[in-house]
């Protein structure tokens, strides 16, 4: 990331390291602020991106990277004939588990409530792989491990009668989905009824001329280092254009 930040600035890029902490979309130029300092600007790409669901636990800070993890593709290789669990119980949840048995040696599903939420297919999938368990009305509770020695197991509580098991594992993957960072463009730019930037056919422009949108905060499906990068290379374009039009 440094050596494209570094390229980007050999071409005249200028980076800022400040939080945004409003917006003006309403007329052109649009107003960035931060804090009290004022930008002008005749165009805006929206990249900021969306974060993985987390159960709220201590130990998630402390562990993630370290045996706790919301991206299976990114880092289901580390976990090479290991035994781990995959939190959720939706499609994201299915696919993740089927994914991470071409690495574990055994995952279990750990699942709040007796129904999935998955489609039939992707419940089938994991049902039919002998790599794959299930334990159904659990939370996870807890995560026990360190930073230096991994994940080495979690608490189950049980939702049905609360009772508490101690589950040897050796990593934690979540599937319970993302939240797009879009609180600053409520009732500004369009959004789905999951919060993410709505973009026109195969652009990356929003409902505003001039403001363009890429990255997870308007991919909701694919979620990938390398899509994101396309689509903020599509938005690069878009403005470009869009300026020249001007």
């Amino acid at each position: 990331m440094d050596l494209f930040r570094k390229q980007a600035q050999k071409f005249g890029a200028q980076c800022f390291y400040k939080h945004v902490s409003k917006v003006d979309l309403s007329i052109s130029p649009f107003k960035i602020y931060v804090g009290e300092e004022e930008y002008l600007t005749q165009s805006v790409i929206i990249s900021t991106g969306a974060s993985a669901r987390l159960l709220g636990l201590d130990a998630e800070n402390e562990l993630m990277g370290h045996g706790v993890s919301t991206c299976a593709t990114c880092d289901g290789y580390f976990f090479k004939d290991k035994e781990i669990i995959v939190v959720g119980g939706g499609d994201s949840a299915m696919e993740e588990a089927n994914f991470l048995t071409k690495f574990a040696s055994k995952v279990t599903i750990i699942h709040r409530r007796e129904e999935f939420r998955a489609s039939k297919i992707m419940i089938d999938r994991a049902l039919n792989n002998p790599k794959i368990d299930i334990i159904k009305n659990a939370v996870v509770s807890d995560i026990f491990g360190s930073q230096k020695d991994g994940v080495n197991g979690v608490l189950l509580t049980n939702t049905l009668d609360e009772s508490e098991t101690k589950f040897d594992c050796e990593g934690v993957f979540y599937g319970i989905g993302h939240i797009p960072n879009t609180n600053e463009f409520k009732d500004i730019i369009d959004l789905d009824d999951q919060g993410y930037i709505q973009t026109k056919g195969k652009s990356t422009a929003t409902n505003i001329p001039g403001v363009f949108a890429c990255g997870d905060v308007q991919d909701s499906y694919y979620r990938q280092a390398v899509t994101a990068a396309g689509s903020g290379c599509m938005a690069a374009m878009d403005v470009e254009k869009y300026l020249e039009d001007l």
